[in-house]
């Protein structure tokens, strides 16, 4: 996804204590949602299938991942089986996530797709509800209404558009479910890996898999212009996703919750410059709604260290 991971975000590496100054950290916050904003325009303009530039996003990304890990001092191996296990089953669902993703984004509106693709990252809180045994929170509670809302409005627009609006929208929340899958063996993974390192092994771990899904569906795998698909790993998963790594835990929630919102506002910018889609009133309601819900979920629970 613009996707980008433990905490609810879009990025699976959570950096520990490094340096930056905080005009490096906000530049670098606000140029990864920028770069991520341009994934699902570059996903349209590539000539294979959308599985298929999902998988030459991680391909052409991995070897630099492992490059940036090794110079970062970080393991380039993995130190137990398990890990190597927890990987692939990480990599087996985040391939899943990409795959929905890419062939909704083709089927909805690119402002849409961006807002549905960051909206679930309110999934993996209710994993947590399940595993803890314990109610939201009252400020939790309310982000998931406002979010529900938000998307059913968002949704409600698409079915009056086309079905094909409709379908592209689900796919989009489809991804966001699996999406979820994937953080819960990523969480498990973090608490043993730094973070280049399992980035770029949950990386790989997506290759095979969105490749086997790209040949079952019959999509095109080999491009014959090679610059979106080697721009969308370029773009989204090493400068997008890095500069989420280097940002991510050196912002406050609400910081990094409302630098999100950047993305929809850029990927609409694209959707209505390259293909005249534009958002009625309802669906900028709606957008708001899932950002307000989004800005929420982010917020430290105060009630409980005071």
């Amino acid at each position: 996804m613009g996707n980008t991971q433990p905490q609810p975000s879009p990025n699976p590496a959570l950096p520990q204590s490094e340096g930056g100054s905080r005009l490096a950290v906000y530049g670098a916050l606000f140029l990864g949602n920028f770069a991520l904003a341009f994934g699902p325009w570059l996903v349209r303009l590539a000539d294979v299938g959308p599985s298929a530039s999902a998988m030459w996003r991680m391909a052409l990304a991995a070897p630099f991942l492992f490059v940036i890990a090794r110079m970062r001092g970080q393991p380039r191996w993995l130190p137990s089986r398990a890990l190597y296990i927890t990987m692939l089953l990480s990599g087996l669902f985040f391939a899943a996530d990409l795959a929905a993703w890419h062939i909704g984004i083709l089927k909805t509106k690119l402002a849409n797709a961006t807002l549905f693709a960051n909206a679930a990252s309110l999934f993996f809180p209710i994993w947590g509800f399940i595993v803890a045994r314990s109610l939201p929170n009252r400020r939790e509670a309310m982000a998931f209404v406002i979010a529900a809302a938000g998307a059913a409005l968002l949704v409600g627009r698409s079915a009056e558009l086309s079905r094909d609006h409709l379908l592209g929208d689900m796919l989009c929340l489809a991804g966001g479910i699996f999406y979820t899958g994937y953080l819960v063996f990523v969480v498990q993974a973090r608490q043993h890996l730094q973070s280049w390192t399992l980035l770029a092994w949950s990386t790989v771990a997506t290759i095979g898999p969105l490749l086997l899904i790209a040949l079952f569906l019959g999509e095109r795998i080999m491009p014959s212009n090679w610059t979106p698909v080697i721009a969308l790993a370029v773009v989204s998963q090493l400068i997008g996703q890095g500069m989420m790594v280097f940002a991510l835990g050196r912002v406050s929630p609400l910081v990094f919750g409302l630098a999100l919102l950047t993305q929809p506002v850029v990927s609409a910018t694209m959707g209505w410059i390259s293909y005249g889609e534009k958002l009625a009133p309802a669906d900028w309601v709606g957008a708001v709604m899932i950002g307000l819900a989004l800005i929420l979920v982010r917020q430290p629970d105060r009630s409980k260290g005071d």
